[in-house]
């Protein structure tokens, strides 16, 4: 004999079953979404650190060549110091280029794990909802 069929709750422990697994279902999704987005962070908190080493050498020999340049200022010919301060600003646009390419990537990295958020967000919506 089925009590729960007699009682009328069949139908509610089916509700809550599928309930069950559908959350069930959606946990996973959730979790390989995350695991997706942290790759993508990674690959790109790798980029940050690659091109903040980069402007960090880059700023070294920029300011080394800089000096360079004012020294050479005050030297005899007028030559020296023509290319001295060409080589310094070739070196700072170099380091230019390799801030804002830091700069764009940092802004990208601001947006990590925006999908699974909105789909979080979406999903605690859902929820409220029916409740």
């Amino acid at each position: 004999m089925n009590w729960l069929s007699l009682l009328g709750l069949d139908m509610l422990v089916a509700r809550w079953r599928a309930a069950v697994i559908e959350g069930a279902i959606a946990i996973e999704d959730r979790v390989a979404l995350a695991r997706l987005e942290w790759q993508d962070q990674k690959r790109c908190l790798a980029q940050v650190l690659l091109l903040s080493l980069a402007v960090a050498g880059l700023t070294v020999v920029a300011f080394m060549l800089l000096s360079l340049a004012v020294l050479v200022q005050f030297w005899d010919t007028p030559h020296r110091t023509l290319v001295a301060w060409i080589v310094a600003l070739v070196w700072l646009a170099g380091w230019g280029v390799a801030l804002a390419a830091l700069v764009s990537v940092l802004r990208q990295a601001g947006q990590g794990f925006a999908l699974t958020r909105r789909e979080l967000a979406q999903d605690w919506q859902g929820v409220k909802e029916r409740l």
